[in-house]
């Protein structure tokens, strides 16, 4: 229910004329809409908490490789620039391109790599809880 509440929302403001300037007309583009991470796990159901949203800005530099780490909460981006490759410990690989959209896979564990020369930038939002954490990196004793 809150999600068909925030996308009615987003279409309401976005969409209505009152935004557009005189000759021009507002373009939306669906970059992803499913209720399955990338790898194709069905996405779990939202808990009754107080939400806590987070837009995050990420950059990957050239030829790096993040920690094994999980999201205990659902979450989506999108690719700015460069490439990066997401593999999950059972070695399900995803490559983006920048413009690309990731939806990402939840209480799975998995690393990003960014096998290119150039910085890799992502803007990842982050569906949580309150005063719960959005990433957990694996113990490497694990």
């Amino acid at each position: 229910m809150r999600k068909l509440f925030f996308g009615i929302c987003l279409l309401v403001l976005f969409c209505n004329p009152v935004w557009a300037h005189a000759g021009q007309s507002v373009k939306v583009e669906v970059l992803a809409k499913t209720s399955q991470s990338w790898d194709g796990a069905d996405l779990p159901g939202y808990a009754e908490c107080k939400p806590e949203l987070t837009i995050l800005k990420i950059t990957i530099p050239p030829q790096t490789e993040l920690a094994l780490h999980k999201h205990p909460v659902i979450n989506a981006g999108v690719l700015l620039k460069g490439e990066l490759t997401v593999i999950t410990e059972d070695r399900k690989r995803l490559h983006l391109k920048a413009g690309e959209a990731i939806v990402e896979v939840v209480e799975t564990w998995h690393y990003g790599k960014n096998e290119g020369n150039e910085p890799a930038e992502i803007i990842v939002f982050y569906a949580g809880r309150q005063g719960r954490p959005i990433s957990v990196k694996k113990a490497e004793k694990e």
